[in-house]
């Protein structure tokens, strides 16, 4: 008779899958041939049935409906999404940070902002992030080397799947070995020559908190595709112009030439950071580009 479990895909990597049941036990589990024909891979985070085989490896039976599902890195049912920052070495590259929180967005998760390395950064740097994001998402201060501002952190996350996501060498490793101790996430100093983080993580793992919920760990990004939405959308993915949506003279503006444009009245009343302007026109630009190919 053959034996079907519950279970949840906590590590892929290679074709192999493995999936921990609800007694805690992981089977490396292959997936059926019939998801490859309906065009469906297994992910990360991903609420399955599994089959085991004489020899005791797993098969993916079934793959339950998804909250939600990212491609790149493949990960699935998350709730909370963490992008995190440096706030200085390296210094916060705002137009890819932007592109993980319209990843966020799209994917309709809870949002987290999280400034790393507050013990490197100056009083300016603080407040110009603040200026940036500060009425716009929830935004968490620390210093994981100094366990600064973890204890926000975990609460935030308590009892949620939460992905941790951001450019490379801003500490996510570090953030994570403090709140999983027992993670033994591998951990990459910064770059002497570059001023870059050298890339670390090389795969999407999930971790069980303490707390209650999971943490997922997934590869950091010196930059990201997102391009999963179109520009005539783009703009309701930037909290601060989804407000003035249909209040410009063009039902189709773009924001970027158009004449009686709310958005770029508002960018001239200060009302929109130029910066969180200047990373729209970024994504408009690629999003374009890609339409080219």
């Amino acid at each position: 008779m053959v034996r079907i479990m519950q279970g949840t895909i906590i590590q892929g990597i290679a074709g192999f899958y493995y999936g921990r049941v609800e007694d805690k036990t992981v089977y490396e589990c292959k997936a059926r041939g019939i998801f490859k024909k309906r065009g469906i891979s297994p992910a990360v985070g991903d609420k399955v049935d599994i089959s085991l085989t004489d020899e005791g490896k797993g098969v993916i039976e079934e793959i339950f409906p998804r909250k939600n599902i990212f491609i790149r890195p493949p990960i699935a049912n998350i709730d909370c999404f963490i992008v995190v920052m440096a706030a200085a070495q390296p210094e916060p590259n705002f137009p890819v940070i932007d592109k993980f929180l319209v990843m966020a967005d799209i994917h309709g998760t809870d949002i987290v902002v999280v400034v790393n390395k507050t013990d490197l950064a100056d009083e300016a740097q603080i407040e110009k992030i603040k200026d940036i994001y500060g009425s716009l998402y929830k935004l968490v201060f620390m210093s994981a080397k100094e366990k600064a501002g973890l204890e926000e952190l975990e609460k935030l996350i308590s009892g949620k799947t939460a992905a941790f996501a951001g450019p490379s060498g801003v500490g996510k490793s570090t953030i994570l070995n403090a709140l999983l101790p027992d993670a033994n996430a591998e951990t990459g100093n910064i770059s002497h020559k570059t001023r870059r983080g050298k890339h670390t993580t090389r795969h999407v793992e999930i971790f069980e908190a303490e707390g209650g919920g999971y943490i997922y760990d997934t590869p950091g990004f010196t930059s990201f595709d997102i391009l999963e939405t179109d520009e005539d959308e783009l703009d309701i993915h930037f909290p601060e112009m989804a407000e003035y949506k249909g209040q410009c003279y063009f039902d189709n503006c773009r924001h970027l030439k158009e004449p009686s444009c709310a958005v770029r009245d508002a960018l001239a009343e200060g009302k929109i950071h130029p910066m969180r302007y200047k990373s729209y026109e970024v994504q408009i630009s690629e999003i374009r580009e890609k339409k080219k190919y």
